[in-house]
């Protein structure tokens, strides 16, 4: 599993332990349970019946400014591990049967309208949507017994780590509120929903291609209605709404479109291959991250 350590790996490492499987982190240093990406580049995989990517550098870092070194480091902790895995599992004596990645919405062009099912085209317009298609390749391997799957993720929401830690201070003491006009979609997913989506495809041995990681109503959430549902939750008001300008001080003018724009993103494969949400609605996934 790459990336592991992680907000998403540490929630998906729980789930799979507890249903038999063992896991095996790849990250920057060796240990217990794990192995080093350099260890892996030069002994090769160890024999496993899966393989994982979760890794990749948190875009959204209000501590990062946006310029290219920062770009560069987002790509490589993407696209680079993905190609170290990918010919790991190229090279094995025995290969394992399933390789899973991990991506993101950011594939889909922001619209206020359309709606995207995981046939829709996308990848090849901005910044985001172009790293997200140089992941999905990365991934290829011609000729590999293992069956691929990706699983394009919406915003994770969960305890300790993900967008919602960067959130909670400001709507607790009342300070939150939508950004920009809040009109935005907002694809989301609750953590245990994505763990829970990678596990399924992990099992289901007949399933592979691509799967939409967001909540079955998540197309109907704009930024606007989850700052009123998460102030609800937490029993604060959510009016100060965060101006354009500002996301864009803070964050930069390309990054801030992850922010400012979103998609209508729709999980019909994901459910038509029998996945069952925990947390379909909004307010009961917001209710039990901050109860």
């Amino acid at each position: 599993l790459g990336g592991g350590t992680g907000f998403v790996g540490r929630a998906l490492t729980q789930l799979l332990r507890s249903r038999g499987h063992e896991v095996t982190h790849v990250s920057r240093q060796g240990g217990k349970d794990r192995i080093s990406w350099e260890q892996l580049s030069c002994s090769g995989l160890p024999p496993c019946d899966a393989v994982v990517n979760l890794a990749g550098e948190n875009i959204l870092n209000p501590f990062r400014r946006w310029d290219d070194a920062f770009c560069r480091e987002i790509i490589s902790s993407r696209v680079e591990t993905t190609k170290t895995l990918a010919k790991a599992i190229a090279d094995a004596d025995q290969p394992p049967r399933t390789w899973i990645l991990i991506t993101g919405v950011g594939y889909y062009r922001p619209s206020p309208t359309a709606e995207y099912t995981e046939d829709s085209p996308g990848g090849d317009f901005d910044f985001f949507s172009r790293l997200v298609s140089s992941w999905e390749a990365a991934a290829l391997i011609p000729g590999s017994p293992a069956r691929g799957v990706v699983v394009r993720s919406g915003v994770v929401l969960g305890r300790d780590g993900g967008a919602i830690s960067r959130m909670l201070w400001p709507f607790r003491l009342g300070l939150g509120g939508p950004l920009g006009s809040g009109l935005q979609p907002f694809p989301w997913i609750h953590i245990r929903d994505l763990s829970g989506i990678v596990c399924h495809v992990l099992e289901s041995e007949c399933l592979q291609g691509i799967f939409n990681g967001v909540s079955p109503s998540s197309p109907a959430t704009s930024n606007g209605t989850f700052a009123q549902e998460l102030g609800a939750a937490l029993g604060r008001p959510a009016l100060l709404s965060v101006p354009t300008w500002a996301v864009r001080a803070v964050f930069g003018a390309e990054r801030a479109i992850m922010l400012l724009e979103g998609q209508r993103v729709v999980p019909k494969r994901t459910l038509e291959s029998g996945y069952r949400f925990i947390f379909s609605d909004l307010s009961a996934a917001l209710k039990d991250i901050v109860a």
